[in-house]
C-alpha cells in the first residue's frame, strides 16, 4: 500500500514544478512584451520629460553669445582702478633756486706773450702778487637765470618774452633727479657787479632772476 503512494506523490510533485515553470515563462513575456510595446509607442520616454525650447529662445540665446565679451568684467575693475587712483599731472616747472650751477667751460685768460723783436728787459720786473679777492673773482663766472623749467617749450616762450624787453638769454639744458631740466639764463659775466646790474634790470622788467656763479 505505501509503496503504490509514493509514485503517485512524485508524479504530483513534476507536475507542479513544469506548471510553475510554464506559469513564469508566460508572465516573463508578459512583461516583455508591455516594456517592448512602452518603448516602441515612445521614442524618446526619458528625454521626453526635459522641456523643448522653442526658436526664439534658440534665437535669443544666439545673439547673447554674439555680443558676449569675455574682457568685460576685467574692463570694469580697470575703470575702477583709473577713476580711484591719482592722474599724474605735469611736473611743475623746478624753482631756480632748485636748479644747481652747472660747470661752463670757460676759455683760459690769455697769456702775454713777448714780441720775437722786443728788447729784453734791462731789469726783470717782479709782477705784482695778486689778493685773494682778485683771485677768487677770476676764477667764477656769473650768469642771470630767469627761470628753469621740466619742458623745452616753456624755456622757449620765457626767451621769447625776454627778448621782447631787450634781453638775450640761452636755454642750458642739465640733467638733475633722472630728469632733464631746461634754464633761462644770460650771461656769462667776468664780474659780480655786472651781474647784479643785469639782475636789477630783468626784474624790474617784470621777471623773477638769480645770480648764479660758476666755476671758470
Amino acid at each position: 500500500m505505501s509503496s503504490a503512494s509514493k509514485p503517485a506523490g512524485n508524479k504530483n510533485q513534476k507536475g507542479g514544478f513544469v506548471l510553475g515553470l510554464i506559469v513564469g515563462l508566460l508572465v516573463g513575456l508578459a512583461v516583455a512584451l508591455g516594456v517592448a510595446l512602452y518603448i516602441t509607442k515612445s521614442p524618446f520616454p526619458f528625454m521626453n520629460k526635459v522641456p523643448q525650447r522653442t526658436a526664439e529662445q534658440d534665437a535669443q540665446e544666439a545673439e547673447r553669445n554674439k555680443n558676449w565679451d569675455p574682457n568685460a568684467p576685467l574692463a570694469g575693475k580697470a575703470a575702477a582702478r583709473s577713476a580711484s587712483g591719482v592722474v599724474n599731472a605735469p611736473a611743475p616747472a623746478a624753482s631756480a633756486a632748485d636748479a644747481a650751477p652747472a660747470p661752463a667751460t670757460a676759455t683760459p685768460p690769455a697769456k702775454a706773450t713777448a714780441k720775437a723783436d722786443a728788447p729784453p728787459p734791462s731789469t726783470a720786473a717782479t709782477p705784482p702778487a695778486a689778493t685773494p679777492a682778485n683771485a677768487a673773482a677770476e676764477a667764477y663766472v656769473y650768469f642771470v637765470q630767469a627761470g628753469a623749467f621740466t619742458r623745452p617749450e616753456e624755456a622757449e616762450s620765457q626767451k621769447a618774452r625776454l627778448a621782447i624787453q631787450g634781453f638775450t638769454a640761452k636755454t642750458m639744458e642739465r640733467e638733475q633727479n633722472g630728469r632733464t631740466v631746461y634754464r633761462v639764463r644770460l650771461g656769462p659775466m667776468d664780474t659780480r657787479e655786472a651781474a647784479e646790474d643785469l639782475q636789477r634790470k630783468i626784474e624790474g622788467a617784470g621777471f623773477e632772476a638769480n645770480l648764479v656763479r660758476v666755476q671758470r
